[in-house]
């Protein structure tokens, strides 16, 4: 317990420190401008377009996909589940043997789970994983967290197509 001589001292710093805090709170209440003079948007009444090459959700074009697993075995969160079988193929030119192909069942990406590091993007080598700038798939259940193949093929046509080559670059084999 404070002393009776330190009472006084004490009201007047809670006075002053109370005062401060009144002060910065008017400060903040006020609306404030970004740089260029915009206000603030209002999400989620009003929206802005995300940049172009914004990370949202990873989308699946599910026909280049072998199901060869890389993605799920390089991210670091385990949350990529794919279950494949294989079946029987036309064969490529007349008179070949028919060949076996995978086919994908199961596709499911635990959103709950991922930290979004691209990784599962950037070691695809089919380009069966994009990137997407949407960014709007909250859910009030964190199980419904977990996308499917058809969710996450409904976000392919979010995805932008990718930027034509600058000049002088060589595409991928030609040289």
């Amino acid at each position: 317990m404070a002393g009776k001589s330190q009472v006084p001292g004490l009201v007047k710093g809670l006075g002053v420190g109370l005062g401060v805090t009144l002060k910065t709170l008017g400060h903040t209440m006020k609306p404030k401008k970004l740089g260029g003079g915009a206000n603030t948007v209002q999400y989620p009444h009003e929206k802005e377009a995300p940049p172009i090459r914004s990370r949202g959700v990873i989308a699946l074009r599910e026909d280049n996909c072998t199901s060869c697993m890389l993605c799920s075995r390089s991210c670091p969160d385990w949350c990529i589940y794919i279950e494949a079988h294989k079946t029987l193929a036309a064969p490529r030119r007349a008179g070949g043997a028919p060949r076996k192909v995978n086919i994908v069942d199961r596709f499911d990406i635990d959103y709950a789970l991922c930290m979004y590091c691209g990784i599962c993007v950037e070691v695809c080598p089919f380009d069966a994983l994009f990137w997407s700038p949407e960014y709007e798939y909250s859910e009030p259940k964190i199980a419904d967290l977990l996308h499917d193949k058809t969710k996450l093929g409904e976000w392919m046509e979010t995805v932008p197509e990718a930027p034509e080559l600058e000049a002088g670059a060589d595409k991928k084999g030609k040289k």
